[in-house]
């Protein structure tokens, strides 16, 4: 995604941009300092880094000045009822008596947050602060293990296309090297010959990789999504959302990259 070119658009239009930044983490890119305003995370994922707390993350920049545009957000320009009539874009925006703009998370925080109930638990909350402390250790191992990974998939007989933007192959390796040049995360997913029978029996076949639907954890995970995740889409449907009969995904895991091989390797032989 090219975050400085979507920004300048987004702000040429009068709106905030918003960028889920849970697959990079702030180690590898920082939105805000591309032109974002407000950047989310499923901390659930990275940030925690071990599948095991259910927590959300929400950053704002403070930087998009919601007074200027009234009518196209009133919920910032009018008196809020619930709140003795303040009107959260004068109150708490720019030129504030709290230094700051704060507009935006404080509005999450009184309305939001209070009448959905997303908050975070106290152990949930302690679970992601000890993972926060190994974020960069923890990354630099994921990272050095996908790029190890992609490169091993692209060569391999099996594999017919491998979707990794760090891959000096890959359409979108221009931008991964401008916003991400440590590396483009973790999450990768290539195309394995034989389609969805090869693809069921290749996860099927897995032992170190664990089968779920989720990302992030230090832990290596692999899903063939149209034998799950997208199964009850007609094939012509799952193309829409770009999952072709063959595709798998992996959420690669920061084990020894030999362990990681081998068991690929294995699945491949079993997808044959």
């Amino acid at each position: 995604m090219d975050i400085e070119t979507i920004a300048k658009i987004a702000h040429e239009n009068e709106v905030p941009l918003i960028v889920d930044n849970t697959v990079a983490t702030p180690y590898l890119i920082r939105p805000i300092e591309w032109g974002a305003d407000v950047v989310v995370h499923s901390a659930t994922k990275f940030l925690s880094g071990h599948g095991n707390a259910v927590v959300g993350a929400i950053v704002d920049s403070g930087k998009f000045d919601y007074a200027k545009y009234p009518n196209k957000f009133k919920n910032f320009n009018q008196p809020d009822p619930s709140y003795n009539g303040l009107v959260y874009a004068q109150a708490l925006g720019v030129g504030s008596p709290f230094g700051a703009n704060l507009s935006y998370i404080f509005k999450i925080r009184l309305t939001l947050l209070r009448d959905i109930g997303a908050a975070v638990s106290p152990f949930n909350a302690w679970l992601l602060a000890q993972g926060l402390e190994t974020l960069s250790l923890r990354i630099e191992r994921h990272v050095e293990n996908a790029k190890a990974v992609a490169a091993f998939l692209e060569k391999h007989p099996q594999v017919t296309g491998v979707n990794y933007a760090s891959l000096t192959s890959s359409k979108w390796n221009k931008l991964a090297t401008k916003y991400a040049p440590k590396g483009s995360g973790s999450v990768l997913s290539f195309e394995i010959k034989g389609g969805i029978e090869a693809g069921k029996k290749f996860i099927e076949a897995l032992n170190l990789h664990s089968h779920v639907a989720n990302i992030g954890d230090v832990r290596s995970l692999a899903i063939h999504p149209a034998s799950t995740t997208h199964s009850q889409l007609s094939p012509a449907e799952q193309l829409t959302a770009g999952v072709t009969p063959g595709l798998v995904r992996l959420s690669v895991g920061i084990e020894n990259i030999a362990d990681i091989k081998a068991d690929l390797e294995t699945a491949f032989a079993a997808a044959k």
